[in-house]
């Protein structure tokens, strides 16, 4: 019998420390001496730091220590480098950097490697300002020594140095340069001087992208290469008992049927030389799996109980005043209750990965968003040292948080794979669509109830919100510190700090334990707390009288950077003065310490609406690239009106139902309405733009929806509610 344990009051291990925050140099530029070179020749290449290597034809190659995925991290942070060096932009080049935790960690992390929670530009910004500009600084001293000439003399302007008529190249100067002493501290521009940040460049990806050049995991090629493509369990938690490849082995092309284990999940990986003689080989397997321990509940049964646990008292995420207390004395009650699926990340490239065993360790060849997870859970499944495990990071086809998987699923299933196989040749792991959708890891469903207290007046005095969901960190190398008394603080972000000002104010959240597989997606906690929490003030502001703007305006004066980009984007829309036939929607959030406001508007009927404009208002500090800046945003509106639209997954008896874009559809190009981004102007240190456009779009569309239809929206997808998008 499948059971749901409720997991809210738990006493959680707690780690005696928390993040290492805060910014430091690498090794290999906060030591004096020679310039580093790591490995390359002085003579034919400058390296003085660990994120800068110029070469004799003049090139830059920034070491970029974050994946990028379509985002822009190899534009964004190249170009923090190219300004404080004076770069011309023509001659930056980006470079994955390999897993090296010790140099490349994500310093909002602590002592790991990766890219997420929007931090990439984030963590950087004055880091690889500063490497930038140790490098300028060496190439300024090598030209003074070799010129007799002063220092302040010289003149770096466009990857030109120069001084008294005289002038030479980057590359010219880096052998020189590789000579002398790295400097202990350096002065960063101020930003009147800026040349670059701020101003929009060409994607340094964008050229290999568009000819075919890049690489991505599917296009690695070596000697002697595999393709696996595996039979996973039909349902979550079932074991392997036995299986017959006889079928398999008859497939043209199939060389080996290998059955592995990981601490994640049992399969049969049949290997070929081809994908589809693998994928053939795959179908035709007959398995026998053990499901005495599988989870087999459908979607019906888990929201059953997820409804019955919010009648409950939960652990509490925030209280302020006594909420109970002001709902009691309210003049007028408000509840609402939403519903929110299970979601596939369904990025275009589903997972894939490449393991090389040899005498020497592992090697992989992957899309690497967590460097120092997979590198540590690989090392230990093949008894290895973590240095043993060499990963070369690559371009992948978007993620939206899949490839940080911290149980590193789909990485340990192929290093298993290649060690069941004898390790003589190297493997890549191949996912279809068809595994990504039903073998994954999803967005956690959810269930919220509300509650609002007004006064006579009209007046918010009390906000009760209960939130039900399965934690992401529980399990996970991020539990210890990320989850306290009972509370996944991914789980209430956006509902525990919400910003209005409200005196009576309660958070409390129950954690279920189920056997459905789920980590973060993109924008994480505030993908359900911003619909749920922006969806339901609407709603008071309607009962209330009050308009949704001057609503949301009256409440944000302790939070001036939410009441900038809301006003910003009521601006730009015209919100005071609608367009005849047209309904508006507005929605205000912060996620990653980022803050967005956009505003819908519909035109046509209840049924069958269709977006007009978007109009959206950032802030994210200082703008080091508008371009990168507007693309995420749109990036993210889309990926949210997808979801909105007709993201679910469901279960039955344990089994996902969704197998392809065929039934779990995602955006089309021709659905996209047209995106206005404003960017509010600002001196604050740059935020993340990867997510956060992603969780307000689908709440100040449904809050369209509700002022044309006069009828609210509690349950997404739309498509379960009868609406479709003309």
């Amino acid at each position: 019998m499948n059971t749901i344990l409720n997991l809210s009051r738990r006493d959680f291990l707690k780690a005696s420390g928390g993040l290492a925050l805060g910014f430091h140099l690498p090794q290999a530029l906060a030591q004096s001496g020679p310039g580093r070179t790591l490995g390359a020749d002085p003579a034919t290449a400058f390296e003085p730091n660990a994120f800068i290597r110029i070469a004799p034809d003049n090139t830059v190659t920034v070491i970029v220590k974050h994946l990028e995925m379509g985002q822009g991290t190899y534009t964004g942070l190249p170009t923090l480098v190219a300004e404080e060096l004076d770069a011309d932009w023509s001659q930056i080049r980006a470079e994955g950097a390999p897993a090296d935790s010790k140099r490349y960690n994500n310093l909002a992390w602590g002592e790991i490697q990766g890219t997420g929670g929007s931090s990439a530009l984030a963590n950087s910004f004055e880091q690889l300002r500063k490497a930038g500009a140790a490098a300028r600084a060496m190439l300024v001293a090598a030209a003074a020594e070799r010129w007799q000439v002063p220092a302040s003399e010289i003149k770096v302007v466009g990857g030109i140095v120069s001084a008294a008529g005289r002038q030479a190249t980057f590359g010219e100067l880096a052998a020189d340069a590789a000579q002398q002493p790295v400097p202990a501290d350096v002065t960063l521009k101020d930003p009147k001087d800026f040349i670059l940040i701020g101003k929009p460049a060409t994607r340094t990806d964008a050229p290999a992208k568009s000819n075919g050049t890049a690489i991505f995991t599917q296009d690695v090629k070596l000697p002697g290469l595999l393709t696996a493509v595996v039979l996973h369990p039909p349902r979550f938690g079932a074991k392997l008992k036995g299986f017959d490849a006889a079928a398999a082995k008859q497939e043209k092309g199939v060389v080996q049927v290998v059955p592995f284990s990981t601490p994640v999940t049992d399969g049969v990986a049949v290997l070929a030389r081809d994908y589809w003689s693998a994928k053939k080989g795959r179908d035709a397997l007959v398995a026998d799996w053990d499901e005495s321990a599988a989870f087999r509940l459908g979607t019906p049964e888990i929201m059953a109980e997820y409804k019955r646990l919010a009648t409950t008292p939960g652990a509490s995420a925030r209280k302020d005043g006594d909420a109970d207390a002001a709902l009691k004395d309210a003049a007028k009650v408000l509840e609402a209750a939403y519903e929110f699926p299970y979601l596939a990340h369904a990025s275009m490239e589903p997972m894939n990965c490449v393991v090389k065993l040899d005498g020497s360790g592992c090697e992989i060849w992957n899309g690497e968003q967590f460097q120092t997870i997979d590198q540590a859970a690989v090392a230990k499944l093949l008894g290895l040292e973590p240095a043993q495990v060499r990963i070369h990071q690559l371009y992948a086809g978007g993620s939206f948080g899949r490839r940080a998987n911290p149980h590193s699923d789909y990485v340990l299933e192929a290093a298993a794979i290649a060690r069941a196989a004898g390790g003589s040749a190297p493997v890549k792991l191949v996912w279809g669509r068809e595994d990504d959708t039903r073998a994954g890891f999803y967005r956690p469903m959810y269930y919220h109830t509300l509650k609002a207290g007004l006064d006579a007046q009209g007046n918010l005095v009390a906000w009760k919100h209960v939130i039900v969901g399965q934690s992401i960190l529980t399990g996970t190398a991020f539990e210890a510190f990320l989850v306290k008394d009972g509370v996944d603080a991914t789980s209430v972000e956006g509902a525990s700090n919400l910003p209005y000002a409200i005196p009576n104010l309660a958070v409390e959240l129950h954690t279920p334990k189920i056997g459905v597989p789920v980590q973060w997606w993109r924008a994480v906690g505030s993908t359900h707390t911003a619909f749920a929490t922006e969806c339901f003030l609407d709603e008071v502001a309607r009962e209330a009288g009050r308009d949704p703007f001057e609503l949301r305006r009256s409440l944000l004066g302790g939070h001036p950077r939410h009441k900038a980009v809301l006003e910003l984007a009521a601006q730009k829309a015209g919100w005071g003065n609608p367009a005849a036939g047209l309904s508006r929607g507005i929605a205000v959030h912060e996620s990653f310490n980022t803050f967005v406001a956009q505003v819908v508007e519909l035109s046509g009927g209840p049924s069958a609406p269709k977006i007009e404009r978007v109009v959206c208002a950032v802030d994210c500090g200082v703008a080091v690239n508008p371009n990168v800046i507007a693309m995420q945003m749109e990036s993210g509106i889309g990926y949210g009106l997808s979801a909105a639209l007709t993201g679910a997954i469901t279960l039955k008896d344990g089994i996902v139902e969704q197998s392809n874009f065929h039934d779990y559809p995602v955006l089309r190009m021709n659905q996209m309405p047209k995106v206005e981004v404003h960017i509010v102007p600002s001196q604050e240190k740059p935020t993340g733009v990867g997510e956060p456009g992603t969780p307000v779009i689908a709440p100040a569309l449904a809050n369209a929806i509700l002022a044309m239809q006069g009828k609210p929206v509690r349950a997404l997808p739309l498509s379960t509610q009868g609406v479709t998008l003309a």
